[in-house]
């Protein structure tokens, strides 16, 4: 059965083996392991380790708020009556974060 193999990461301590049939093994680089020891004698070289792009995470709910709240009060938001639902949902998270942390 033929294998491919690659790094797992950028330190090289393991080596993902994928068979022609799709099946997975993760193979520890270390000495005296059965498996390390058929990597080393088939002579192939495994595909060297690529880390994953780094994706932005989506803003949290907090995050969104603070953006629209500093544009409101930057007035770069000319809607009143979102100004004022906004506010008033500020005012009762305020009054709501106050009780919690006077417990």
């Amino acid at each position: 059965m033929a294998y491919t193999y690659e790094f797992t990461d950028a330190e090289n301590t393991s080596i993902k083996r994928t068979d022609d049939d799709g099946n997975v093994a993760f193979v520890p680089v270390a000495p005296g392991n059965r498996d390390y020891a058929e990597y080393l004698a088939s002579g192939v070289t495994a595909t060297a380790y690529v880390a994953p792009a780094y994706v932005e995470p989506d803003p949290t709910p907090l995050e969104l708020l603070t953006t629209r709240v500093t544009a409101i009060e930057s007035n770069e938001v000319s809607d009143d009556a979102v100004d004022s639902s906004l506010l008033s949902l500020i005012a009762g998270l305020t009054a709501r974060v106050t009780a919690l942390e006077s417990n």
